[in-house]
Parts: C-alpha cells; sequence; structure tokens
C-alpha cells in the first residue's frame, strides 16, 4: 500500500493517442516535462525500445536536477506506468501513472505518483505533505503537455 498520492489532472484539447505518443516515448518528454528547465547541460541517456514497455530514461544533471532512471512498465491505451527510481539529491523509487480518459472537449490526462515515504522524505513527510513537494511541477508539467498536444500538426 502506497504511503503517500500526488495527483493533478487537466483537460487536453486533442485525441488520447497524441497525448499517448507524448508520455510513452521519453524523447518526447523534452518538449512537455516540467523539469527541462532545470539544468540546461542535463545528461541524458536512453535505453531499451523507443517507446513503450521497456524503454527506459536516466538523467545526471546539476544539484537540482538530480540523478535518476525512469522506465516505463506498463502501456496501454489509456494508461501509462513509469517506474521512477531518484538517485540525487534524494533516493527514492516511485510509481507513476498517467491516465487518459475522453472527455467532452478532448482528453482529462490524470498524472499520479505513489510511493513510501523512508529516510529523509520519511522525517520531512511529516511536517511537509508530498504534495507540496511534487505538486507544483506536475501542474507546470500538465500546463506543458497541453501547450504541446494542442499545437498543430
Amino acid at each position: 500500500m502506497a504511503d503517500f498520492e500526488v495527483a493533478r489532472r487537466t483537460v487536453i484539447a486533442a485525441e488520447p493517442a497524441r497525448i499517448h505518443g507524448l508520455i510513452d516515448d521519453f524523447h518526447q518528454w523534452v518538449h512537455w516535462s516540467p523539469w527541462e528547465d532545470i539544468d540546461p547541460e542535463l545528461n541524458r541517456r536512453y535505453a531499451g525500445p523507443e517507446s513503450g514497455v521497456g524503454a527506459s530514461y536516466s538523467w545526471n544533471g546539476n544539484r537540482r536536477a538530480g540523478s535518476g532512471t525512469m522506465t516505463i512498465t506498463s502501456s496501454a491505451e489509456h494508461e501509462i506506468g513509469v517506474r521512477v527510481e531518484f538517485r540525487k539529491p534524494i533516493a527514492a523509487t516511485n510509481d507513476v501513472r498517467f491516465e487518459l480518459a475522453g472527455v467532452v472537449g478532448g482528453t482529462e490526462v490524470t498524472w499520479r505518483m505513489t510511493g513510501e515515504r523512508t529516510g529523509f522524505l520519511g522525517l520531512v513527510g511529516r511536517v511537509i505533505p508530498m504534495d507540496r513537494f511534487i505538486g507544483k511541477d506536475f501542474e507546470k508539467g500538465l500546463a506543458r503537455l497541453k501547450a504541446a498536444a494542442e499545437q498543430p500538426g
């Protein structure tokens, strides 16, 4: 059972397939990830298939960007699962799920992260909820995903 859950939603005026392609391919994350501007010299490495289950993305950057690896663990028409392993600045492993649901006006996208607060996060999490750590980043990322998905092309 997850110790914490952070989730944000938005409606994007685009078909689920278009949005799915932006999430399911880590090469596309440079167009919408909320963390892209933290370190302009971020070192990225891609492994596995181009997209879908088994695709992997590792990063190593400055103190704010830290380092870690993301791997797509599931990929279906309306849901993508990602395992995120942070190494720096704080070691943690979390599960992320992107849910895509057709609604009037487009697609509702839910970005959800669950995990356990251990070590330093366990101590800090007693005072500051995880939602405050990551919620604003999810909002920024969803706004960027919306802009990318709604571009003509």
